[in-house]
C-alpha cells in the first residue's frame, strides 16, 4: 500500500508541476497572438494517449509517459521536429514571426509560472501548516548540541546570535542549507561573544546523520499528531499527543532526523523514548521493510512561546525559503562538477523523488515536496541546454544582440543534441534508481 501511495503522490506533483509549467508557456504565446496546436500533461509518445478533445485551435490531452509534458507552438521547433511545417511560409499567428523579446517572454514564461508556484507553495504551508514560529530572541536558554553541533565547536547553552554577521529572526534559519553548506555563527557564551565556523563540506555530514544531529533549543521535540490504524506504533501502544524525545537513545529534534534513524532499523524494533504528561517512556514498535512505523509528526518547541506569521510574514519568508532551495541545488550541483561529490549519490529520479514523498500521505510533507521540487524544477528548465527553455533563451539573447536569427538547421541540430543530452540523463537517473533500489 505505501507503494501505491508513493507513486500516488508523485503522480500528483508532477501533474500540478507539469500543468503549470506548460501552461506559463500557453498562456504567454496567446498574449502575444500566438497559436498552440497542442497542450498536453504527460507525453503522448508514439500516438498513444488517455484522452484528448479540441476547443478552438489547441488540443488538449492527458498522454500515457508521466515523464513531463509539452505545449506544441506553431512555427516553433520543438520535440515535435516538425520540419515540413517549418518550410511553409512563416503565418502572423506564428512563433517565428514575432520578434525576439516575445519569444523570449513565451520561453520564460514556463519557469516563471514555477517561481511563482513555488514561492505560494512555501508560503501558504507557512501560513496553513506551521502558523508559528520561534523566535531566535525567545530561546532564551541557548541551544542543545547534539553530535554534528559538538564537532564544529558549539556548546551547551550557546546563544546563536548571527548568521555571517546577519541577524536573523526564526531559530529554524540556523538549519537552513546557508548554514549546512558553510557559515559563520556569532554566539554568546559565558557573556563573551565568539564565532563558530561552518566548514563548507558540512552539507556532507547532515546528509549522513541529518540535520536533527545539528542543534536544536532545549525544550524541543517531536509531538506526534497521529497514529495510522493498524501499524507498528499503534501495536506498540504509541499515541497521538506523545512527545518523541530520542530515537534509539539518540535525542532528536527534526523530522527528517527521526525519520532517517527509525528508517535504518527496518524489519527490527526501534527504542523510541517518548514523554507522556508528565512520565518518561520508552516503546519498541518493529520498523516495517518500507521503514515507516506509522506516526505523523512535527516539530514541538515545548513552553517557548511562538510567534504567528503574519501573511506578510509568510510571503516574505515563503519568498526567502523558496529561493534558498535554489541557492542550495546550485551549491550541490557544484560540488557534483568539482568532483566533490558522486552524481550517482547525489541526484535523484522518478523512484527516488516518490521516495522522498514517503509511504504515508502527510499533506503538509507533500506540499512542501511539491514546492521545493518546483524551484528545482524552474532552475533545471532555465538551464543552458537547448532542449530546455533555457537554451531557447540563450539562442534568444543571442539574436537580441547580433540582430541575426540562427537557421532552422542549427535549431534542429542543437535541438537534437540536447534531447539527446536530456535523454542520456534520464536513463542515468532511472537506472541510478533502480540499482539503489536494489542494493538497498
Amino acid at each position: 500500500m505505501s507503494g501505491l501511495i508513493m507513486a500516488a503522490q508523485l503522480i500528483l506533483g508532477l501533474a500540478i508541476l507539469v500543468t503549470l509549467h506548460e501552461l506559463g508557456h500557453f498562456l504567454a504565446a496567446r498574449a502575444f497572438g500566438i497559436r498552440v496546436e497542442k497542450f498536453y500533461l504527460f507525453f503522448d509518445a508514439w500516438g498513444f494517449k488517455f484522452f484528448s478533445f479540441r476547443k478552438g485551435d489547441t488540443e488538449y490531452g492527458v498522454g500515457w509517459l508521466p515523464l513531463g509534458g509539452y505545449v506544441k507552438i506553431s512555427g516553433m521547433i520543438d520535440e515535435s521536429m516538425d520540419k515540413e511545417a517549418m518550410k511553409l511560409p512563416p503565418q502572423p499567428w506564428e512563433f517565428r514571426s514575432k520578434p525576439a523579446w516575445q519569444r523570449l517572454i513565451v520561453m520564460i514564461g514556463g519557469v516563471t509560472m514555477n517561481v511563482i508556484l513555488g514561492i505560494l507553495i512555501y508560503s501558504l504551508v507557512l501560513m496553513k501548516y506551521d502558523k508559528q514560529y520561534l523566535s531566535n530572541a525567545d530561546v532564551t536558554d541557548g541551544i542543545y548540541v547534539y553530535e554534528l553541533g559538538k564537532q564544529v565547536g558549539f556548546e551547551n547553552g550557546d546563544k546563536v546570535v548571527a548568521i555571517d554577521g546577519k541577524p536573523f529572526e526564526r531559530f529554524e534559519d540556523v538549519l537552513s542549507s546557508r548554514v549546512i553548506f558553510g557559515a559563520t555563527l556569532t554566539v554568546l557564551r559565558n557573556g563573551r561573544t565568539m564565532e563558530v565556523e561552518v566548514p563548507a563540506d558540512f552539507y556532507r555530514r547532515t546528509i549522513e546523520a541529518g540535520k536533527g544531529n545539528f542543534i536544536g533549543p532545549y525544550r524541543s521535540a517531536l509531538l506526534i499528531d497521529s497514529i495510522i490504524a493498524g501499524k507498528p506504533a499503534e501495536a506498540a501502544g504509541v499515541r497521538a499527543g506523545d512527545r518523541l524525545l530520542a530515537v534509539n537513545g539518540t535525542r532528536t529534534l527534526s523530522m527528517e532526523g527521526a525519520r532517517k534513524m527509525i528508517g535504518e532499523s527496518k524489519g527490527k524494533p526501534v527504542a523510541l523514548t517518548l514523554a507522556r504528561g508528565t512520565d518518561t517512556l520508552t516503546l519498541q514498535p518493529v520498523v516495517s521493510d518500507s521503514g515507516m512505523i506509522g506516526i505523523t509528526y512535527h516539530t514541538d518547541f515545548g513552553s517557548y512561546p511562538l510567534t504567528a506569521y503574519s501573511t506578510g510574514q509568510a510571503f516574505r519568508y515563503g519568498t526567502s525559503d523558496a529561493f534558498e532551495a535554489i541557492s542550495s541545488n546550485i551549491k550541490g550541483l557544484k560540488q557534483i562538477f568539482a568532483g566533490k561529490e558522486k552524481a550517482s549519490e547525489s541526484l535523484q529520479g522518478p523512484i527516488g523523488i516518490a521516495n522522498i514523498y514517503g509511504g504515508i500521505w502527510d499533506w503538509r510533507r507533500f506540499w512542501a515536496i511539491t514546492g521545493l521540487l518546483s524551484m528545482v524544477l524552474a532552475f533545471m528548465n532555465i538551464l543552458p541546454i537547448p532542449a530546455l527553455d533555457g537554451g531557447h533563451v540563450i539562442f534568444l539573447l543571442w539574436e537580441s544582440v547580433t540582430r541575426k536569427r540562427l537557421s532552422d538547421r542549427f535549431m534542429e541540430r542543437a535541438k537534437v543534441a540536447g534531447m539527446v543530452i536530456l535523454l542520456s540523463l534520464m536513463v542515468y537517473t532511472l537506472g541510478n534508481d533502480i540499482w539503489k533500489h536494489i542494493i538497498n
